[in-house]
């Protein structure tokens, strides 16, 4: 990896366009004088004088009730130290996008100059009216132990020190199945933590209430072991004290220690000290970047391990975006005056007992396998579950009822999390979902326009991230001097200049004279477009040296696919190719078709392109729901446009039942299900809102996704190429590096599911 260039990344993530990570949005109308005067003056003072009658309704009438403040001082930056209020403003800002992306928590980062437990505690409780809730962050240790307890016991809302509790609800969790795995009582554990920070104080006392007994547990701080006769610690640590005399070092507490808790720094912990730790052992290394022993030695190490940390690297990730998000919507949700120790509990069971239920298929795509399960390489839910946010917001919810802390009683729990699961919207995680199926089976990509910047940095980042393996084609020499020129390193990637004699050349030029001799093609020409890098990387896809093709940035529509056709041709049974975007919207995913390829398709040419887009957005792991659109909605209108769409319903409608498909409509019918219902209520599509949207040409299309595209906000994946019996897709002229990155993604996951249905 190419370090500056990956720390300039970073730099232009967080500086490129809107400076910063999270942004505030209107959500009532603006767009008239009325508007304004209903959200101001003089409209305002209605809910303004509400409120002040009955204080409980500025959960009424403003944000407060979905609103957290994620507040810190700077001082104890994960990895950074202490850097100061400004400096920690990015990270604040990154857990504001967690809050929001993962349970739809609109939050306000608050980085504040205060140091003293007094500075800080009057500083947050004088905006306890303005927020639903508190994250505390990055504060030192013992400060922040001070600071909880006091925000704690004189505010009203729900305040939580993510650093002490997330990672101790998490490793709770999986702890409690590791040792059910393990066979293993909590009360007669014998435990050893190494550190005394925070979360490893949090930790402990999180174990302690779960059944481990504290004459079990053995502290280490960067001094050494914990004892009582130590003057150096404070009384939250002296708590954790051993009274055994037989400990002196690390060394001795491992020997037979049934658990390991690592909450400190990358390899204090060697291969010798496992193998003295009792049968069947459990270890959560969770420093990081460096666990305290590493994965792979561990689990070579001992055989009979259980083994957890902090990457995602690695099975068994303790990572707090399992925790803080969901406990707050379901506190936030209940309007709890408080996150009390049950609904903490709470949390950890739910999280601990969705590990042990059947896996949605949704999490077996996103992580490229058929059989994850309650196991030793398997005891915490992956992050991307969309169950998180049902499960564990429930629980805790339901715990902060019965506990007595909640102003609002929810009654109908099935009402509660079909709320939930509309607020983030579960197709939300496709594009996630896609790039975790992808890093599990990486696939060789071969780039027809490799000697463009854009291209060679999306390679670079593909190539890192874990996604796929690059192959080059272009003039070596200006490959090598752009990878120069702006610090890109590729390490021993593969580059072939087909204008220089390639070793395949021959053997491919033969193939192409063979499949195109009654098509004008002659061997002289074949040998000719060879030295063209589209029909050279389609050639590579075709026998099998390249699992997908990727072109497109540099050159028109036509010449990019023309190769693949003639040299991959299309699935047997397809009579013509499709295109169709990808557009991640507010609202989810939503699939456009055909946008790219067919001009004016016939009746039977909708009918073609609706049945391989149905089929493709079934193997994205969504459930298709198509409108075929036209400018009348179920026969209003006569004209050619919506007779052909008819027809093409009436025929979907008899050969393939079990579609999910109506028309035609218009483009709003087909978004907007009540809108649908209240009209037409015997539409098919009545219930929910079509996903997936079938244009009548390709002028209405390619129009539509561009408008949606540029003004409605929506990000386009695309153009993804359907109907070739191997994968090759075609960029937009001028793809930004992210958009490369997303189609080559894309390509990815089209080719293992491609290898798949091969074997």
């Amino acid at each position: 990896m190419n370090k500056p260039n990956r720390n300039q990344d970073a730099l232009n993530y967080h500086s490129k366009g809107r400076p910063g990570k999270i942004q505030v949005v209107p959500t009532k109308p603006t767009n008239s004088q009325r508007d304004l005067s209903m959200a101001y003056s003089p409209g305002v003072a209605e809910p303004c004088l509400r409120i002040a009658d009955n204080v409980d309704d500025v959960y009424k009438y403003t944000a407060k009730g979905n609103l957290v403040g994620v507040i810190s001082n700077g001082t104890a930056v994960l990895g950074l130290g202490n850097i100061g209020p400004e400096a920690s403003k990015p990270v604040m800002e990154g857990k504001g996008l967690l809050f929001k992306i993962y349970a739809d928590i609109d939050v306000f980062d608050l980085e504040v100059n205060a140091k003293t437990v007094d500075e800080f505690v009057n500083i947050v409780k004088a905006l306890e009216p303005t927020f639903g809730g508190i994250n505390l962050e990055d504060i030192s240790a013992p400060t922040c132990f001070e600071i909880e307890r006091r925000l704690k016991a004189e505010m009203k809302i729900p305040v939580m020190h993510d650093d002490q509790h997330g990672t101790a609800i998490i490793s709770g969790a999986a702890l409690l199945n590791a040792c059910e795995i393990q066979g293993k009582k909590l009360d007669k554990i014998k435990m050893v933590v190494n550190g005394a920070g925070a979360a490893a104080v949090s930790c402990s006392k999180m174990y302690l209430a779960l059944g481990v007994k504290k004459e079990n547990l053995v502290m280490f701080d960067i001094n050494g072991v914990i004892t009582p006769d130590r003057t150096d610690l404070d009384e939250i640590r002296l708590a954790f004290a051993t009274t055994r005399t037989d400990v002196k070092t690390l060394t001795d507490a491992m020997k037979n220690a049934d658990v390991f808790v690592g909450l400190s720094a990358g390899n204090v912990v060697s291969a010798e000290m496992l193998k003295v730790m009792a049968k069947n052992p459990v270890v959560f290394a969770m420093a990081n970047p460096d666990p305290e022993i590493s994965y792979d030695l561990a689990i070579q190490t001992r055989k009979d391990i259980i083994m957890a940390t902090g990457r995602s690297d690695f099975p068994n990730q303790v990572n707090n975006v399992l925790g803080f998000p969901y406990i707050f919507r379901g506190a936030l949700d209940v309007r709890a005056t408080a996150i009390n120790e049950e609904m903490k509990i709470a949390a950890v069971k739910a999280i601990a007992e969705m590990a042990k239920k059947p896996i949605p298929e949704a999490v077996n795509l996103a992580y490229n396998t058929t059989n994850l399960k309650f196991g030793r390489d398997y005891i915490i839910p992956k992050p991307m579950d969309p169950r998180l946010i049902t499960e564990v917001s429930s629980a805790v919810a339901l715990a902060a009822i019965e506990s007595g802390v909640a102003r609002k009683i929810i009654t109908d729990w099935e009402a509660y999390n079909e709320e939930l699961r509309l607020r983030i919207g579960i197709d939300d995680k496709l594009l996630r979902n896609l790039t975790y199926k992808a890093r599990q089976d990486p696939k060789r990509i071969v780039f027809a326009e490799a000697d463009t910047y854009k291209i060679l940095r999306a390679a670079q980042i593909v190539k890192e991230e874990g996604i796929a393996t690059p192959i080059l084609l272009g003039n070596i020499k200006r490959i090598r001097q752009i990878m120069r020129d702006y610090e890109i390193d590729l390490g021993d990637v593969k580059i072939i200049d087909t204008k220089e004699q390639c070793d395949r050349i021959e053997e491919y030029a033969d193939y192409l004279y063979l499949t195109r001799q009654r098509r004008g093609i002659t061997l002289t020409e074949s040998r000719k477009l060879l030295r063209d890098r589209n029909y050279y990387g389609a050639c590579m896809v075709q026998f099998g040296e390249a699992d997908a093709l990727i072109s497109g940035l540099t050159k028109d529509y036509a010449t990019t696919i023309r190769p693949a056709l003639q040299i991959i041709g299309t699935i047997p049974g397809v009579r013509r190719v499709a295109g169709m975007y990808m557009m991640i919207t507010k609202k989810g995913p939503v699939f456009f078709g055909d946008t790219t390829v067919n001009v004016n398709p016939s009746t039977q040419d909708l009918v073609d392109i609706t049945v391989l887009i149905e089929h493709s957005v079934r193997q994205f792991n969504v459930n298709p729901r198509v409108a075929i659109l036209s400018y009348s909605n179920f026969g209003s209108n006569d004209g050619p446009v919506p007779e052909k769409t008819r027809e093409a319903v009436s025929i979907l409608h008899e050969k393939y039942p079990e579609m999910i498909v109506d028309g035609d409509m218009q483009a709003n019918f087909a978004l907007n299900a009540d809108l649908l219902a209240d009209n037409f209520p015997f539409s098919t599509l009545k219930g929910r809102p079509a996903n997936t949207l079938i244009f009548p040409n390709l002028e209405s299309g390619n129009i539509a996704y561009k408008l949606l595209q540029e003004m409605g906000g929506a990000e386009a994946v695309g153009p993804i190429l359907l109907g070739l019996k191997k994968p090759v897709h075609v960029l937009q002229l001028g793809s930004s590096v992210r958009e490369i990155v997303n189609m080559i993604t894309i390509a990815v996951v089209d080719a293992q599911e491609k290898e798949k249905e091969n074997i």
